[in-house]
């Protein structure tokens, strides 16, 4: 089974990694996995584009998980760097 790190819910912004034992270290392993998982699947779109695919079901699907891995990154990002209020 692979490992897909905690989810934070949403309208919960107390709800931290940090919480859940992961380090900062582990956090960044993760953002690597998930911004070259998010390049394959641009990659992936665009080639099936390119080849003229007429499966708009499956670009839309790619589409739909791209966004996801987006939203994961940011999330991830926003812990590892947190605003500061001055």
């Amino acid at each position: 089974m692979r490992r897909t790190g905690p989810r934070l819910q949403r309208g919960r912004p107390d709800a931290r990694w940090g919480e859940c034992g992961v380090t900062d270290e582990e956090l960044r392993k993760r953002l690597e996995v998930l911004r070259i998982e998010h390049r394959d699947l641009d990659a992936a779109i665009d080639a099936l584009v390119a080849a003229g695919s007429i499966d708009q079901l499956q670009i839309a699907r790619l589409k739909k998980r791209k966004l996801k891995l987006k939203d994961q990154i940011a999330l991830v990002e926003d812990y590892l760097i947190p605003d500061i209020i001055a």
